[in-house]
């Protein structure tokens, strides 16, 4: 093959395994399902988003958020939903947001369209029996999209949700999720912790309670107001 004509193939071929790894974890990227990662930049306004709960631990976080007179929006994963349903009440009690992680908190590379459907079908189900509420957001485990998503996320009438910042607090302490957290906020930005660990039964995330105790005054005194992901994107005002 002449030299031209490989180092064009090349060239293709690295093109297009970046525009596959932008589509499949790029936060800003909607190649394989409409996904938004910020809300608007007019408004000082964010959004705290807690992913793989409901956990034993979310009522420890609801109270600090209750006493902080916080909104948040919690992406829960069916399956534990289906052990703890009475947290996951208590969420949208306390006027929570909840959106669809997934019902087993898979990682989708590779996986069929069907089994995406699937995954995302029995979370908005077991969600909305136990809660009364659909969920309209979706946030994909780990973040990876998929083909096959974006018809699957169509199906149920869900955007997807990336974030603007994420606090890595799976593996930080307090001190280094909040170092982490705070330089990054801005307006419209969507934060994303964690209120559990995948499918872990009483997962430690007692770092990021904590993080969230402090976060909030420190935000607050940015000016910043808190909102659910739905209002954050869709201003009323």
């Amino acid at each position: 093959m002449p030299v031209a004509i490989e180092g064009a193939v090349c060239a293709s071929f690295c093109g297009a395994g970046a525009l596959m790894a932008y589509g499949v974890r790029g936060r800003s990227a909607t190649l394989f399902a409409p996904s938004v990662y910020r809300g608007p930049s007019s408004r000082r306004s964010l959004a705290l988003t807690f992913d793989d709960g409901p956990s034993e631990s979310t009522p420890q976080l609801l109270e600090v958020l209750s006493s902080q007179d916080v909104p948040a929006t919690f992406f829960q994963c069916g399956a534990n939903v289906r052990r703890l349903p009475e947290v996951a009440r208590e969420v949208v009690r306390r006027g929570h947001e909840i959106g669809n992680h997934s019902d087993t908190h898979p990682r989708f590379y590779f996986r069929r369209p069907a089994f995406i459907r699937d995954e995302l079908d029995r979370a908005q189900a077991t969600i909305a029996a136990t809660t009364g509420l659909s969920p309209a957001l979706y946030r994909s485990p780990f973040g990876i999209r998929w083909p096959g998503m974006r018809a699957a996320q169509q199906r149920l009438h869900l955007l997807g949700v990336m974030w603007t910042v994420i606090g890595r607090d799976w593996k930080l302490d307090t001190a280094a999720i909040v170092h982490r957290v705070l330089p990054q906020a801005g307006n419209g930005a969507i934060i994303c912790l964690h209120d559990g660990r995948q499918l872990e039964t009483r997962p430690q995330v007692a770092a990021t309670i904590e993080a969230v105790r402090r976060l909030i005054p420190a935000l607050k005194d940015q000016g910043y107001r808190f909102e659910t992901v739905s209002q954050l994107i869709c201003p009323t005002n």
